[in-house]
């Protein structure tokens, strides 16, 4: 629809012969209020190049017109600043190349008036190659000679500087702000701002070749740099404390080896769009935006193959909707899903984007002929996730049948929609699409089979809505909220992980949230498992058994170890260790009461029948780095909370090495009890111990009742012979040395083994009081 023929414009005969001549202008521009129109326009000779403006509605008054002839300074950027003196008021910032800047006002009745020229640049010598304005502030790329006369600017790359100047408009007039300089020493940048960026893109005549290959993202108020090679995935970012930091070569510091080995940036286009991303074209026909924080993500494919040097592409985003023009074709894109929207063959292969002034589902275009609105309508299913959901549910279900299929035929998406065997996923993508979209139209009436299944479902829909809006709130918040989104996201997350099935997807999952969340996985690990300590201060855990079973799931051992996947069990057990490893021992216990609760102990089926629970959280706290007593301790603890025999008697074996004779005792006493076999072992280790030195002789008193009955005093005497120190002098009767084993330490147990009556004597009392000895034979059996 055609919306002026360019009459309403003061001297539209001018305008409409400017664009008919053939030579397209390089830039056109709207004012903010759409009243005013500047054609900058760099003409062959004998025309000079120009920059003009035309008002709407044959507003009277002074007109603005420019021109200027090589080797004069040439115009660099229009730039249109608001003014704070009147309300919704602006000014008109004009650059020129050696950096002066006009500063034109347009008032009503009297036209265009110059306000003030200012000096941008504070060399004589300095050239600005861009410019762009980022607030208040201009931010413009200037190029900065080399002193010496007969220097060789092909060598001289780093010659320009990144710089940023508030320009203040008041009732006084127009002043310019101190100089900043953002980054000097740095290679040619085209400039380009969003309200809260300016992106740097690299030149394209640049010949330093590692330059070309990564952007640059400026952000004013948090005084960082972030480096990003979109394509390889690459981005850093650095905060500059001073302005010594500004240097180009130090900002890559670090960085320059990793980026030399990337590809060049393969850009054609470059735009900002309203959403404050970089919209980039490829010379493929690739349309991409990177974010702010220097993540890349792809748009659209544009048709045709790839582009020439001197084709142009228009980019304009309205609102979600991009609009691209190529080769007098019109292409909408949703810019959220990369859908096309619609496309349009025009007339004419030349036209300009124009500002929509209060229009948001239309276009303007500025043609030869005059101005055109392109109305479009959103489709009523872009922002309806209806596709990639149902996709996702018939994904699922196909790893879920294929891990319990028996044909070893690739099950697809194709054959679930279409073969009819398996209508779970059917059934869930129908209810999915019936109730995720109920409040946007009314949707149609599901079968009472559905239906139903729907009630039982609806508190799992309602969490997937929060989990979805969760993660919505995560992508948009500011840096200060992330954190605390982010633990009730990794909660949730966690949560769903353990009731579902534990596979090699989900554990390699979970290994990442636990690695980038430490702790918010860990307090969303006590929630799930509901641990807290009672009354007497001991841990309790009322988790279900399900839960439990996918913490004590242990993959096959084909499947751990890659990438440095470790199973739950481990992972829990390591944030045990960092957040509150005081924990960690009746953690232990806890599990291992639920397997001997679940699996009988010898069984191979359950945990405890491959690696015991003790030794997988021995292995976590030896990848740890040694700290020395408390890892002693905490292995001590693990040790005895098993209440395995070979674990007692490596902790007791651990106490004496650290000669810690008290505790020595203190377990032998506690453990002697548990079975006659660990009584013996434990004794007999003790013995061994005290027929070498006399650390234990205060303990002797403590010791003795610990004997085992069926010891002897043979068998006592055996062990002390055999652990006895041995001596490179002959021995004597009496040694001069007080550290020896005398028979009178040993006298109170000798007494006490041989008044108590023996096992066998014990077995055989009975038989030997029998009246008849010895028995009668029994009858046989005819």
């Amino acid at each position: 629809r055609q919306v002026s023929d360019l009459s309403d414009f003061s001297r539209g005969h001018w305008l409409r012969e400017l664009l008919c001549r053939g030579e397209e202008p390089s830039h056109v521009q709207s004012s903010p209020d759409g009243q005013h129109l500047l054609l900058l326009q760099k003409s062959r000779p004998p025309t000079l190049p120009r920059v003009v403006a035309f008002q709407r509605h044959s507003i009277a008054g002074a007109d603005l017109e420019r021109t200027w002839q090589p080797p004069q300074p040439a115009l660099v950027g229009l730039l249109f600043l608001q003014s704070p003196v009147v309300l919704g008021s602006w000014v008109l910032a004009v650059v020129w190349e050696h950096g002066r800047t006009e500063v034109w006002h347009f008032v009503v009745a009297v036209g265009w008036q110059l306000l003030q020229t200012l000096e941008l640049c504070q060399g004589a010598r300095a050239r600005v190659v861009s410019v762009c304005s980022q607030g208040a502030s201009l931010v413009w790329c200037e190029e900065r000679p080399p002193l010496g006369a007969h220097s060789d600017m092909s060598k001289c790359v780093f010659r320009f500087c990144v710089c940023s100047r508030a320009l203040e408009v008041g009732e006084q007039g127009v002043r310019l702000g101190t100089v900043r300089i953002v980054l000097h020493n740095s290679p040619e940048y085209q400039v380009l701002a969003s309200p809260q960026h300016v992106f740097l893109v690299p030149a394209a005549a640049t010949s330093f070749a590692t330059t070309s290959k990564f952007l640059l993202i400026w952000h004013p108020e948090k005084a960082k740099f972030t480096i990003t090679a979109p394509s390889a995935g690459f981005i850093h970012s650095k905060v500059l404390r001073s302005s010594s930091e500004s240097d180009f070569r130090k900002l890559l510091l670090g960085s320059v080896g990793l980026l030399s080995g990337f590809a060049p940036l393969d850009i054609h286009t470059s735009t900002v769009s309203n959403s404050g991303g970089l919209l980039l074209v490829s010379t493929k026909g690739s349309v991409s935006v990177v974010e702010p924080d220097g993540t890349q993500r792809h748009v659209f494919d544009l048709e045709g193959g790839p582009l020439a040097q001197g084709s142009p592409v228009r980019l304009k985003a309205f609102g979600s909707i991009l609009a691209c023009v190529l080769a007098g074709v019109v292409y909408l894109v949703d810019q959220n899903s990369g859908r096309l929207i619609e496309k349009e063959v025009l007339s004419m292969k030349e036209v300009h984007f124009l500002e929509s002034q209060g229009e948001e589902d239309s276009i303007q275009l500025l043609t030869q002929t005059g101005i055109y609105s392109f109305s479009f309508s959103k489709p009523e299913n872009s922002s309806r996730p209806d596709p990639c959901l149902v996709e996702m549910v018939f994904e699922e279900a196909c790893r879920y049948y294929q891990r319990r299929s028996l044909s070893s035929s690739k099950l697809t998406v194709e054959k679930l929609k279409k073969g009819g065997a398996f209508q779970a996923p059917v059934v869930l993508a129908a209810i999915l699409q019936h109730s995720l979209h109920q409040k946007q139209k009314p949707a149609q009436s599901l079968q009472d089979t559905y239906a139903k299944l729907l009630s039982t479902l609806s508190l799992e829909l309602k969490s997937y809505m929060s989990l979805e809006l969760l993660k919505t709130c995560v992508v948009c918040a500011p840096e200060s909220e992330v954190e605390s989104y982010c633990k009730e996201l990794v909660e949730q997350e966690v949560s769903r992980i353990l009731q579902s099935d534990m596979d090699k997807e989900n554990l390699a999952y979970l290994n990442s949230v636990f690695a980038s969340f430490p702790k918010a996985a860990w307090k969303a690990t006590r929630s799930c498992l509901q641990l807290q300590q009672n009354g007497d201060g001991l841990l309790v855990a009322r988790a279900t058994p399900e839960v439990w079973k996918k913490v004590l799931c242990q993959p096959q051992l084909e499947e751990v170890g890659q990438n440095g996947m470790v199973p739950l069990f481990e992972l829990i057990c390591a944030s045990f260790l960092r957040f509150k490893p005081k924990w960690l021992p009746s953690f232990v216990e806890l599990t291992q009461q639920y397997v001997s609760n679940s699996w009988s102990y010898s069984s191979k089926e359950g945990p405890e029948g491959r690696v015991p629970l003790y030794k997988r959280a021995l292995g976590v706290l030896a990848r740890k780095n040694k700290q020395g007593e408390a890892d002693d301790e905490m292995e001590l603890e693990l040790l005895l909370c098993s209440k395995r025999p070979k674990a007692v008697l490596q902790a007791l074996h651990l106490l004496i090495r650290l000669k810690q004779w008290q505790r020595v005792v203190e377990v032998a006493e506690k453990f002697s009890k548990l079975s006659p076999l660990l009584n013996k072992e434990i004794f007999t280790t003790l013995l061994a111990e005290l027929a070498q030195h006399r650390e234990l002789d205060p303990y002797l008193d403590r010791l003795w009742p610990l004997c085992p009955a069926e010891l002897t005093a043979s068998d006592i005497l055996t062990v002390v012979l055999q652990h006895l120190p041995h001596s490179q002098e002959d021995p004597v009767p009496f040694s001069s040395e007080g550290n020896q084993l005398t028979v009178g330490l040993l006298k109170p147990l000798l007494q006490r083994v041989v008044q108590c009556p023996s096992v066998q004597e014990e077995m055989y009392s009975d038989a030997l009081q029998s009246t008849t000895f010895p028995p009668p034979t029994p009858p046989r059996e005819h």
